[in-house]
Protein backbone atom coordinates (compact mmCIF):
# COMPACT_ATOMS: atom_id res chain seq x y z
CA UNK A 1 0.00 0.00 0.00
CA UNK A 2 2.76 2.63 1.50
CA UNK A 3 4.34 2.00 -2.52
CA UNK A 4 1.45 2.40 -4.59
CA UNK A 5 1.28 5.95 -2.76
CA UNK A 6 4.71 6.63 -3.56
CA UNK A 7 6.25 6.24 -0.31
CA UNK A 8 8.72 3.96 1.10
CA UNK A 9 9.48 2.76 4.76
CA UNK A 10 13.44 3.26 6.44
CA UNK A 11 13.79 1.19 9.21
CA UNK A 12 15.54 4.21 11.36
CA UNK A 13 14.20 6.73 12.83
CA UNK A 14 10.40 5.85 11.31
CA UNK A 15 11.58 8.11 8.37
CA UNK A 16 8.83 7.90 5.38
CA UNK A 17 10.25 8.77 1.77
CA UNK A 18 7.86 10.60 -0.76
CA UNK A 19 8.95 10.20 -4.18
CA UNK A 20 8.25 13.69 -5.76
CA UNK A 21 9.03 12.73 -9.29
CA UNK A 22 6.26 13.53 -11.91
CA UNK A 23 4.30 10.21 -12.60
CA UNK A 24 6.07 9.97 -16.06
CA UNK A 25 9.30 9.62 -14.82
CA UNK A 26 7.70 7.16 -12.14
CA UNK A 27 5.90 3.44 -12.26
CA UNK A 28 4.15 4.17 -8.50
CA UNK A 29 1.32 6.74 -7.89
CA UNK A 30 1.56 9.87 -6.61
CA UNK A 31 0.22 10.85 -3.63
CA UNK A 32 -1.41 14.13 -5.31
CA UNK A 33 -5.05 13.80 -6.54
CA UNK A 34 -3.65 15.88 -10.12
CA UNK A 35 -1.66 13.40 -11.42
CA UNK A 36 0.15 16.28 -13.95
CA UNK A 37 1.37 18.39 -10.70
CA UNK A 38 5.19 19.57 -11.12
CA UNK A 39 7.48 18.58 -8.44
CA UNK A 40 7.31 22.42 -7.30
CA UNK A 41 3.86 22.19 -6.16
CA UNK A 42 3.96 19.08 -4.94
CA UNK A 43 6.37 21.25 -2.50
CA UNK A 44 4.36 24.11 -2.23
CA UNK A 45 1.27 21.73 -1.31
CA UNK A 46 3.21 19.90 0.85
CA UNK A 47 4.00 23.39 3.00
CA UNK A 48 0.76 24.18 2.73
CA UNK A 49 -0.84 20.82 4.63
CA UNK A 50 1.68 20.22 7.17
CA UNK A 51 1.90 22.32 10.02
CA UNK A 52 5.43 21.52 10.38
CA UNK A 53 7.73 20.16 7.61
CA UNK A 54 11.34 19.35 7.49
CA UNK A 55 12.73 19.41 3.05
CA UNK A 56 16.33 17.19 3.35
CA UNK A 57 18.76 15.21 1.85
CA UNK A 58 18.64 11.52 2.95
CA UNK A 59 21.35 10.82 6.05
CA UNK A 60 21.53 14.39 6.62
CA UNK A 61 22.54 14.69 10.03
CA UNK A 62 21.30 18.36 10.58
CA UNK A 63 17.92 16.67 9.52
CA UNK A 64 18.44 14.13 12.88
CA UNK A 65 18.86 17.09 14.78
CA UNK A 66 16.37 19.16 13.91
CA UNK A 67 13.76 16.23 14.48
CA UNK A 68 15.32 15.57 18.06
CA UNK A 69 14.87 19.35 18.85
CA UNK A 70 11.18 19.18 17.86
CA UNK A 71 10.72 15.85 19.30
CA UNK A 72 11.88 17.02 22.84
CA UNK A 73 9.45 20.36 22.96
CA UNK A 74 6.67 17.31 21.65
CA UNK A 75 6.20 17.43 18.31
CA UNK A 76 6.26 15.04 15.34
CA UNK A 77 7.73 17.06 12.09
CA UNK A 78 6.71 15.73 8.69
CA UNK A 79 10.29 15.15 7.07
CA UNK A 80 10.81 14.98 3.11
CA UNK A 81 13.56 13.48 1.69
CA UNK A 82 14.93 15.24 -1.45
CA UNK A 83 17.03 13.39 -4.59
CA UNK A 84 19.57 15.94 -6.52
CA UNK A 85 17.10 16.63 -9.15
CA UNK A 86 14.45 17.64 -6.39
CA UNK A 87 16.44 20.29 -4.56
CA UNK A 88 16.68 22.14 -7.41
CA UNK A 89 12.66 22.00 -7.08
CA UNK A 90 12.64 23.24 -3.83
CA UNK A 91 14.63 26.48 -4.52
CA UNK A 92 12.28 27.07 -7.69
CA UNK A 93 9.06 26.47 -5.32
CA UNK A 94 10.81 28.73 -2.33
CA UNK A 95 11.72 31.52 -4.86
CA UNK A 96 7.67 31.65 -6.47
CA UNK A 97 6.02 31.50 -3.30
CA UNK A 98 8.00 32.81 -0.31
CA UNK A 99 10.77 35.33 -1.49
CA UNK A 100 8.25 38.40 -1.98
CA UNK A 101 11.11 39.34 -5.41
CA UNK A 102 13.86 38.56 -3.23
CA UNK A 103 16.11 35.50 -3.65
CA UNK A 104 15.67 32.93 -1.57
CA UNK A 105 18.67 30.42 -0.87
CA UNK A 106 17.68 27.54 1.50
CA UNK A 107 19.70 24.51 0.95
CA UNK A 108 17.81 21.27 2.67
CA UNK A 109 17.17 20.75 5.42
CA UNK A 110 14.85 23.70 5.30
CA UNK A 111 11.98 23.36 7.90
CA UNK A 112 8.38 25.36 7.63
CA UNK A 113 6.37 25.97 10.49
CA UNK A 114 2.92 27.26 9.48
CA UNK A 115 3.78 27.92 6.14
CA UNK A 116 6.87 29.74 6.85
CA UNK A 117 10.01 29.21 5.94
CA UNK A 118 12.02 29.05 9.32
CA UNK A 119 15.53 28.28 7.30
CA UNK A 120 17.96 25.52 8.07
CA UNK A 121 19.18 23.63 11.61
CA UNK A 122 21.24 27.17 12.84
CA UNK A 123 17.33 29.57 11.98
CA UNK A 124 15.36 26.79 14.07
CA UNK A 125 17.99 26.20 16.93
CA UNK A 126 18.07 30.44 17.04
CA UNK A 127 14.10 30.70 17.17
CA UNK A 128 14.32 27.83 19.95
CA UNK A 129 17.04 29.99 22.13
CA UNK A 130 14.77 33.59 21.70
CA UNK A 131 11.43 31.85 23.32
CA UNK A 132 9.75 31.55 20.20
CA UNK A 133 9.38 28.06 19.07
CA UNK A 134 6.87 27.09 21.10
CA UNK A 135 4.50 29.94 21.04
CA UNK A 136 5.13 29.20 16.94
CA UNK A 137 4.40 25.76 17.39
CA UNK A 138 1.17 26.53 19.66
CA UNK A 139 -0.07 29.23 17.15
CA UNK A 140 0.20 26.36 14.23
CA UNK A 141 -1.42 24.22 15.85
CA UNK A 142 1.67 21.58 16.20
CA UNK A 143 2.01 21.50 20.02
CA UNK A 144 -0.79 21.82 22.44
CA UNK A 145 -0.22 23.21 25.97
Amino acid sequence: MMQELGLERFSNDDVLRLDLTPPSQTSSTSLSIDEEESTEAKIRRLISEHPVIIFSRSSCCMCHVMKRLLATIGVVPTVIELDDHEVSSLHTALEEEYSGGGSVVVPPPAVFIGRECIGGLESLVALHLSGHLVPKLVQVGALWV
